[in-house]
């Protein structure tokens, strides 16, 4: 190799290095804004909980919710944390993998049970291994008798709606899943921290856990090729491996 060629090397791979950059910074884009920030902050939050036993501001955002507690506010409350379990969830769950399902959507179903089954494994795996008691404040109105970090009414809540949001990208229903989905994880998180069962770094744990799980699931899988929603016929990208995919020879 003549001298010439050799010094032609580094301007080949960074013209190499640009293309690459240019024709993947979307992916790359949603793998740091969409998994590692969101794992960051869930490890510097279990760090702090193992070492420290929690956060200072824990505790006083929870006494300033509880200082607004009524009757009518504590039966929504009950009421409406309902709503975050993973009991409820599973049958919403269940409803769109039947949907999915007959429409042959199979690249989607996968996502979809993939995100919320591992989402589940997650935050029992972890729950176990930190051992956080729950806050005891004052007598709970719907008491928790398992650990509390991270909180799985905020993960099973956000999986749900980051799947949904995920598996509607390119329609009317995601921004639909995304404004409603926003809402209904918020109120969820209340009812936790209003009814005394989460401090607030078990819920912001549980929100960095399970998004970063489901858009690096999705970022796998590739659910968003094709819109899995409102479509009559499945494309091939739906129904068959992607050429990375295939193991044959």
């Amino acid at each position: 190799m003549s001298k010439s060629q050799v010094w032609k090397l580094p301007l080949s791979f960074l013209n190499f290095l640009k293309q690459l950059l240019l024709a993947r910074w979307r992916s790359l884009l949603l793998l740091l804004v969409g998994v590692y920030l969101p794992l960051q902050i869930f490890g510097l939050l279990a760090v702090e909980v193992w070492e420290e036993s929690g956060f200072g501001w824990d505790t006083p955002i929870l006494v300033a919710i509880h200082a607004y507690s009524r009757t009518q506010l504590d039966i929504f409350a009950v009421t409406l944390t309902k709503f975050g379990s993973f009991r409820i969830v599973s049958f919403i769950i269940a409803a769109i993998a039947l949907i999915l399902f007959f429409r042959k959507r199979w690249r989607s179903l996968a996502f979809l049970l993939t995100a919320t089954l591992g989402s589940a494994v997650i935050n029992r795996t972890v729950k176990e291994f930190m051992h956080r008691v729950r806050p005891d404040l004052w007598t709970s109105l719907t008491p928790e008798f398992d650990y509390a970090f991270p909180s799985g009414h905020a993960m099973t809540s956000m999986t749900l709606i980051a799947t949904l949001v995920i598996l509607t990208w390119g329609s009317i229903w995601c921004w639909l899943s995304l404004v409603f989905g926003s809402v209904f994880v918020v109120a969820i998180a209340w009812t936790r921290l209003y009814l005394g069962v989460h401090f607030p770094s078990d819920i912001l744990a549980g929100w960095m856990v399970s998004l970063a799980w489901v858009i690096g699931v999705s970022a796998l899988i590739k659910p968003y090729i094709t819109s899995a929603i409102g479509v009559e016929e499945p494309s091939s990208e739906e129904t068959s491996l992607l050429p990375e995919e295939s193991t044959s020879n």
